[in-house]
Parts: C-alpha cells; sequence; structure tokens
C-alpha cells in the first residue's frame, strides 16, 4: 500500500483496488479481456466525514464494494478508485 499526497473530502473514499483473478479455482488461466472488475480494495485515504456522519472506515481496511462504485484515477501510475463511503458494502 503506497502513501499518496491525496486527501479525499466529507465522505469520500481513496481505495486501492486488489488484483484481479489471474486463474480458477481449476488452474485455468483467464485472459485479460475476460477479467472480472475486482469488487475488494484496500483504503488507502478517508476524508473526515459529514458533520452529522462521521466516517467508520479508516486507512488500511480491506472492503467490499459495488461493481461500479466510484471513479477510476491514476495516481503517480498506480490506479485507484475514488467513492463514497455509501458505496463500500462491508469491511472484511
Amino acid at each position: 500500500m503506497a502513501k499518496v499526497k491525496i486527501k479525499p473530502l466529507a465522505d469520500r473514499v481513496l481505495v486501492e483496488p486488489a488484483a484481479a483473478e489471474e486463474k480458477t479455482a481449476a488452474g485455468i488461466i483467464i485472459p485479460d479481456t475476460a477479467k472480472e472488475k475486482p469488487q475488494k480494495g484496500t483504503v488507502v485515504a478517508v476524508g473526515t466525514g459529514k458533520k452529522d456522519e462521521p466516517m467508520t472506515v479508516k486507512v488500511g481496511d480491506v472492503v467490499l464494494y459495488g461493481k461500479y462504485a466510484g471513479t477510476e484515477i491514476t495516481i503517480d501510475g498506480d490506479n485507484y478508485l475514488i467513492m463514497r463511503e455509501s458505496d463500500i458494502v462491508a469491511i472484511v
């Protein structure tokens, strides 16, 4: 997990997505075009929360989120997702 110089605002969270699966359980290699978007990642940075809603996730938490949640961004060559905390469905 890299240290980033971005501070999300309000209830936003910066997540580093987990790597997509390379093989199936049976050992079949999955080509890049067939890989599913990961729905799991590690929280890299969190905002301060809203006035009446404090943040429940913290840096380092591994979280699950919706398949199409967040906005993809690239910082120093690394891919991240920035999303609202409400897009996160669970802490693993």
